[in-house]
Order: C-alpha cells, then structure tokens, then sequence
C-alpha cells in the first residue's frame, strides 16, 4: 500500500484527469514530500554537528591564546 494524497487526487480527477493517472501523480507527490522531509531531519543534524564542531574550535582558540 503506498501514501497518496487524497486531496489532490480528487482535484485532479474533478479537472478531467484518469483515475489511475491522478492516482499514480499522487503517489509521486507524497514520495516527494517523504524524501524532503528526509533531506530537512539529515539538514538538521548537520547543522548541529557543525555549531559542536565550531564550539570546540572557538574553545582551543581560547585557551591556546587566552
């Protein structure tokens, strides 16, 4: 069973698409929205990473002139 988005779907039915057309156009939107919601959360630890990474640069920078 795949994720679809029914709000489209019915919207691309009511503007004369074929059922299985929308259907199949839903589908792709949904996987879409499912790897950009991947590509934010990876984004997000990234981000973390490298404010800890510039945190421990800045430390050794102050104690090897401070």
């Amino acid at each position: 069973m795949s994720l679809r988005l029914g709000a489209l779907e019915d919207a691309l039915v009511n503007a004369g698409a074929d059922l299985a057309l929308a259907q199949k156009a839903a589908e792709e939107l949904a996987d879409y929205e499912r790897q950009v919601a991947a590509i934010r959360t990876d984004l997000a630890v990234l981000k973390w990473m490298v404010g800890m990474t510039l945190a421990g640069v800045i430390t050794l920078i102050w104690k090897a002139f401070g």
